[in-house]
């Protein structure tokens, strides 16, 4: 299997037992981040989409004050995929847990 390539059910509730925060919505994974102020979440913003340029998959972001919502999913392959799990975990270990 290719890291574009959808993950099973299987896989995904896997990853899901082992990650707490995450939650899987409408063909994505998706977790939110809290933080003490604005600051802190733009920072760790910028921290993750460095990390998704230099891996060329980006996720979908939103950003409020002290919070962050990190969304992961392949497009074009319709779902969630090996490369979604490995930027989530990279996601997750770029905001210390």
């Amino acid at each position: 299997m290719t890291s574009r390539e959808k993950l099973s059910d299987d896989a995904i509730a896997a990853f899901l037992s082992k990650n707490p925060g995450w939650e899987r919505r409408e063909g994505a994974i998706s977790r939110a981040y809290k933080f003490p102020d604005y600051g802190a979440a733009l920072a760790f913003v910028v921290r993750v989409g460095v990390a998704a340029e230099k891996r060329d998959h980006h996720p979908d972001m939103l950003i409020g004050w002290g919070r962050v919502e990190v969304t992961w999913s392949t497009h074009d392959a319709g779902g969630i995929t090996p490369v979604d799990i490995e930027m989530a975990e990279r996601t997750d270990r770029l905001y210390g847990t």
